[in-house]
């Protein structure tokens, strides 16, 4: 492990203006430009780049990264066409950053290149911001943060770009305020003539639901049933209640699994997310469905919407009713973009109980120019104005190491803004192969989901060795044991679970801070213990408590 010493939090490991920026490409010319409005300050302009490659790049100083450590990149970049050889106003261009590093290897092995942030921006559009990270596991001998992605002709323009570690601890003591905040309560507990008597006060449960995918494999091992109940309170069929699941071929429709997972979720009195009712992506929908004319297609839509629903009305809390919207349009480009709305119009009216989701990948890592949250917002405005019911903004959540909390923040506050819909993290996992660092980039994306006000509940996508889609993001291996990741999600937990004991005062008052959620209190004076159970729910002033024992 890197020591604290050799790190140098929030400062800045490349230079200002012109110094140390050196063009990438034969006919690259950089040039330092001032703007003195309040939005600009200092840029830097790559012009006359070949090829999308070509741009800008900056040495980062020998020895100035530390391994396992996590640097964040900010800034600012944007594009401009000199001339009409490389674009015009208003067309939009991705433009990347990322860290070239060479650790001395041989041949191939030698240097490799690690993305930092990606962004759209639009020529004659202004700033985009870049955000991003990356780790690494060695002292690297040289590296280059790069600027570039643009088409050919186009100048690609970049200002404030800072690289920077991360400091986890000391955006964890910040979080702890927000959550104070979010997800606490003053309680008071009035008491009659039971003054002096000992109370010790214990949660029972948290408002704020922790769930996991789970699947029909799975439920059969005992080990993931005793953890899974033991831990969570929703569950999410992974593949069971999909179209190509319940109907692979043409009118051979089969539940059997769903029901048996639904049935399993009854029995262990977890709520149950529908997931997912379409699938956007096109290499995700089933060949009989793609293989249909537009009017067969419409009437296969409506089947599947009616016999869905109306099978299994008022038995799933949410549904996910067309699945990655930014990253697939199979049902938009087939019958129209007024399909969409369509989907979410019908869904409410066969199950009107049901909280309506979109649900989309990569809108959290500011690396993925068709999920920004920007866009995201936009998806939802329009299903809306189509009449869709949405009533939940879904952010699936797989992420890769590392994990920066401010990133996630960034993007979470942008979909706070559509139009209050909440938020849930709907199928989190967290990969990489050191345990210990899976546990760290894991403990920051739980800490900033659960101090943003917005955030609802958070889904994972599952949790054991053997049963998961994703490789290395495990908390349970194979054997049970859960390992180092699964102990920091359990401690979570317990922090954030209320347990306080203490004397009633004078007053007949007992008062204390504590999460939302169910409680039980247990009062013990000369007559005995007496047990009663009360609930805490949101609210800005204190709550008041009058405990009939």
């Amino acid at each position: 492990m890197a020591v604290a010493h050799e790190i140098a939090f929030v400062v800045n490991l490349i230079g200002d203006g012109l110094d140390g920026w050196t063009p990438v490409g034969p006919r690259t010319v950089l040039s330092a430009h001032v703007d003195d409005s309040a939005m600009c300050g200092r840029y830097v302009v790559a012009a006359g780049r070949d090829n999308e490659e070509d741009g800008l790049r900056h040495a980062v100083p020998g020895g100035a990264l530390v391994p396992r450590v996590t640097y964040r990149v900010v800034g600012w970049v944007g594009v401009a066409v000199q001339g009409q050889g490389g674009g015009v106003q208003g067309q939009s261009h991705t433009v990347r950053v990322g860290l070239r590093v060479d650790d001395g290897g041989e041949g191939d092995e030698r240097c490799r290149w690690l993305d930092c942030g990606v962004v759209c921006a639009e020529v004659g559009g202004g700033w985009a911001e870049i955000n991003g990270a990356f780790r690494l596991g060695a002292r690297p001998r040289v590296a280059a943060v790069h600027v570039h992605g643009a088409a050919a002709g186009v100048d690609v323009m970049v200002r404030d770009l800072r690289v920077f570690a991360t400091n986890r601890k000391a955006r964890f003591r910040l979080l702890k305020e927000e959550i104070d905040k979010v997800r606490k309560r003053d309680v008071v507990l009035k008491f009659v003539g039971m003054s002096g008597a000992s109370i010790r006060v214990v949660q029972l449960d948290n408002h704020f639901p922790f769930g996991s995918c789970i699947n029909k494999t799975a439920i059969q091992n005992p080990k993931f049933v005793d953890f899974f109940c033991n831990n969570f309170d929703w569950a999410v069929f992974e593949n069971e209640l999909k179209w190509y699941t319940t109907e692979p071929q043409r009118g051979q429709i089969n539940y059997r699994d769903a029901d048996e997972l639904l049935d399993f979720c009854r029995r262990h009195g977890k709520a149950a997310r529908g997931h997912c009712i379409f699938w956007a992506v096109d290499g995700d929908v089933q060949k009989w469905v793609k293989d249909l004319g537009r009017d067969d297609l419409a009437s296969a839509v409506q089947g599947r919407l009616h016999g869905l629903l109306s099978r299994y009305a008022g038995r799933f809390r949410h549904y996910d009713v067309n699945n990655e919207m930014l990253h697939g349009r199979f049902y938009r480009d087939r019958l129209g973009d007024g399909i969409a709305p369509l989907m979410f119009r019908e869904a409410a009216r066969l199950d009107p109980g049901a909280q309506l989701f979109v649900n989309d990948y990569n809108v959290l890592r500011g690396n993925d120019p068709n999920a920004t949250p920007e866009k995201y917002v936009e998806l939802v405005d329009a299903l809306r104005r189509g009449g869709a019911a949405v009533g939940g903004i879904g952010v699936q959540g797989h992420m890769d190491s590392p994990v920066v909390g401010q990133v996630i923040r960034a993007a979470l506050d942008k979909l706070a803004a559509a139009g209050g819909a909440p938020i849930w993290i709907t199928e989190l996992d967290v990969s990489e192969p050191d345990v210990r660092l899976r546990a760290d980039d894991l403990e920051v994306v739980l800490r900033e989901v659960y101090a943003h006000k917005a955030v609802e509940g958070v889904m994972l996508w599952g949790f054991m060795q053997g049963q998961m889609w994703r490789n290395d993001a495990y908390l349970v291996d194979a054997d049970g044991t859960v390992n180092e990741a699964g102990q920091r999600f359990l401690q979570l937990q317990r922090e954030w679970r209320t347990d306080t004991r203490g004397t009633v005062d004078a007053d007949g008052h007992f008062k204390f801070r504590g999460f939302h959620g169910t409680y039980i209190a247990q009062v013990t004076s000369v007559t005995g213990k007496m047990l009663k159970t009360f609930s805490v729910d949101k609210g800005d002033n204190s709550l008041v408590l009058e405990m009939d024992i």
